[in-house]
């Protein structure tokens, strides 16, 4: 019990002041919309469930707003629909904190939690936020499974490990083998309104990721048993 208090305490704060870009910029959005939180975004889903889904940050008007990860916004629509239709989730969509919305095996996180200007966070950002990202896989299972919303969450996921960015590439589809526990990662486009509207990411391209990350974990479970 003591180790995974000490587990959580590494996931999460929202006094979290490291990135002082960041810090002012949420202040300045606080200004412009009082109703919304502007406050780093905690993690979504039970801690050290199996499909770890990584995304950017939280958008202005989705997760910034919400307080939960791609709720609010448009990238969320195609992400929720699909983890409902893989079972991974109650219901189809995610509208606001407190609307039902359970996740089964499945934690959703942001390589940086904070809104950054222009949806773009700089370098220094992302190794700051890098310690969350780390404790959150820190807690998965032997077996699990990673999936990269876009190539700074793929790049990030591969920091917490220590393993050169140039070792694993980010392609749309892609699996890599990753030593530690037997982890898998999984790389999609990730599932911005830009990449659905221009079709860069379609719904089958999207769903195709979580079937094969899916079938890996299921494979791992039938080993096991």
């Amino acid at each position: 019990m003591k180790k995974l208090k000490k587990i959580r305490l590494n996931l999460h704060d929202d006094s979290c002041k490291l990135c002082p870009r960041l810090t002012d910029y949420l202040a300045d959005t606080r200004e412009r919309f009082p109703e919304y939180r502007c406050l780093p975004v905690p993690s979504f889903g039970n801690v050290g469930a199996k499909v770890l889904v990584v995304g950017l940050a939280p958008g202005l008007h989705g997760a910034n707003a919400t307080g939960r990860p791609f709720t609010g916004d448009h990238a969320g629509k195609l992400l929720y629909s699909t983890l409902f239709n893989r079972g991974l989730s109650n219901q189809p969509d995610s509208v606001y904190v407190g609307d039902g919305l359970v996740l089964s095996g499945c934690r959703i996180v942001n390589a940086v939690k904070c809104l950054p200007p222009n949806n773009k966070p700089n370098n220094a950002e992302i190794k700051n936020c890098n310690k969350f990202l780390s404790a959150e896989i820190e807690s998965l299972e032997y077996g699990s499974v990673l999936i990269a919303l876009g190539k700074i969450a793929h790049d990030a996921i591969l920091r917490t490990q220590n393993v050169p960015l140039s070792r694993y590439k980010f392609n749309h589809g892609a699996e890599h083998w990753l030593s530690t526990r037997n982890l898998r990662l999984f790389d999609s486009y990730h599932c911005s309104r830009y990449n659905t509207q221009t079709r860069r990411l379609t719904e089958n391209m999207f769903d195709e990721v979580f079937q094969k990350a899916i079938s890996a974990l299921n494979e791992v479970d039938g080993c096991e048993q």
